[in-house]
């Protein structure tokens, strides 16, 4: 099979990244493929599931018409600068033009070693590979812009983790570029304005190609994160780890570690085991989205002239008007109301915050609104006794149907993902898939998966999550 590729980033000059072909592995074999998905690329899913496809997949045959690199970036990991990162176990095969003239990458995650490995052995295990599969994969479901998943393999090597031997596995990775905040600040550190020059052209011409100059392409970008921000916290979702090198200027979500949808809501929920400080904690998300695009901005500087401070600091602080507009329109439509106003925000922080006094589950909240059952979330019913007559005056005029369109009745749980890593790591791949099938219509209740939609039970819940690097 030929496929479409036209590697416009693999044209820019090479201090951009290295060239670097993915490493083979020993034995590959087919875990899962994203049919639908390769279907929009105009890729054929047979001949990906076909042990020509799974060795592309895996690394070991690099296709006709691929220009495989590591890219180059630096970053600041909570809130410490690194001057050099880069893709230490991803190689970019290439970009792939769909049928409809869209543009992707196409890279492996798991490749092996490259020149910015910084000691790593460049692998994956499997638990990571499908926990980025099912959550990447939900999220797109959820119609929240994201990396997707188009493929996994299992590479027949063991690979050591925590000082335990893991499966080996890699995941095949759709995104409309893997271009981040620390792509800019690799550059700049390096006081390299031709570079500069060069990635802003690009990226505008890529994603933005309305934007004028660096500054309407902060302006762009600013205003995509903030809205993106916004949905992830109308579903509840942490991202975990959003260092400017997690942060990707196309305004998708992009590397899925030691992410987590919350149970139980509380804005001060921390799931990653390496956010010791709440850094990245749920409330906190749209602070560090900000502080990260004020990186970016300061990257720009040297190539807006005149007023450049006061006008990227303007860029910047528009971030705010725009998340907190989003998230009024979305939290909004969570409790059945068309158009909210500012006037409506007391009653949706009411109640969040008896939720969050109350140990009431977040998305079982929000869908229960529609079926009757929210109160049955509560420990003590009687605090969304006290909120529900205010909200039932409020949305008596409002139409129908608008809160089942907002919250899902499905999300890719802790203790389900946990569960289904480690039946895969057993052999059985049904949990892994089942949850697939349940989680791609989120929105739509179906009595074959009624489990999915529960709690967890006190001993099933996942208290902390990892990255697998």
């Amino acid at each position: 099979m030929t496929l479409p590729f036209d590697n416009s980033y693999a044209r820019l000059p090479e201090r951009f990244f290295a060239r670097q072909p993915p490493v083979p592995v020993a034995a590959p074999a087919p875990l899962a493929v994203n049919r639908a998905l390769a279907e929009r690329l105009g890729l054929d899913p047979d001949w990906l599931e076909s042990p020509q496809g799974t060795a592309v997949l895996a690394g070991n045959a690099v296709p006709e018409g691929a220009a495989p690199l590591a890219q180059a970036y630096a970053g600041h990991q909570f809130g410490g600068w690194v001057p050099q990162l880069g893709d230490g176990r991803a190689v970019l095969l290439g970009e792939i033009v769909a049928p409809d003239g869209a543009r992707f990458d196409l890279q492996l995650k798991g490749a092996g070693q490259t020149p910015f490995s910084r000691r790593g052995d460049g692998r994956a295990w499997l638990g990571p590979v499908l926990r980025e599969y099912v959550v990447s994969e939900a999220m797109a479901a959820l119609g929240l812009p994201t990396t997707r998943a188009l493929a996994a393999v299992t590479t027949g090597e063991q690979i050591w983790r925590d000082g335990f031997p893991r499966p080996g596995a890699v995941l095949t990775r759709i995104a409309r570029s893997h271009i981040r905040v620390g792509t800019f600040q690799y550059f700049a550190a390096r006081g390299d304005t031709e570079a500069l020059h060069l990635l802003t052209d690009h990226v505008i011409a890529r994603h933005y190609p309305g934007a004028e100059g660096p500054l309407g392409l902060l302006d762009a970008v600013v205003a995509a994160q903030a809205r993106l921000i916004a949905g992830w916290m109308s579903v509840g979702f942490i991202h975990g780890v959003m260092n400017t090198d997690n942060m990707a200027v196309s305004g998708e979500t992009i590397d899925y570690g030691p992410c987590a949808f919350m149970d139980a809501y509380h804005p001060a929920r921390v799931f990653s085991s390496i956010d010791q400080f709440g850094r990245y904690a749920y409330a906190n998300q749209a602070q560090i989205a900000a502080w990260n695009l004020a990186q970016l901005a300061t990257c720009l500087l040297p190539l807006m002239g005149e007023g450049a401070v006061e006008a990227a600091t303007n860029s910047v602080q528009g971030f705010v008007p725009v998340f907190q507009a989003e998230w009024l329109r979305r939290f909004g439509a969570k409790i059945g109301i068309q158009q909210a106003t500012d006037a409506d925000r007391p009653l949706i922080e009411g109640l969040l915050g008896r939720m969050a006094s109350e140990g009431a589950d977040f998305t079982r909240t929000f869908r229960g609104l529609i079926t009757g059952t929210a109160r049955d979330e509560f420990t003590d019913p009687a605090a969304f006794d006290t909120w529900e007559p205010g909200w039932r005056a409020r949305i008596a005029q409002e139409p129908a149907g608008l809160m089942e369109a907002a919250n899902p009745v499905r999300i890719p749980r802790n203790h389900r993902i946990e569960q289904a890593i480690e039946a895969a790591v057993a052999g059985d791949l049904t949990p892994f898939h089942r949850l697939n099938d349940a989680l791609a219509t989120p929105y739509v209740p179906d009595p074959r998966f009624a489990d999915l939609e529960a709690a967890p039970r006190p001993e099933e819940i996942v208290s902390r999550t990892f990255c697998g690097t």
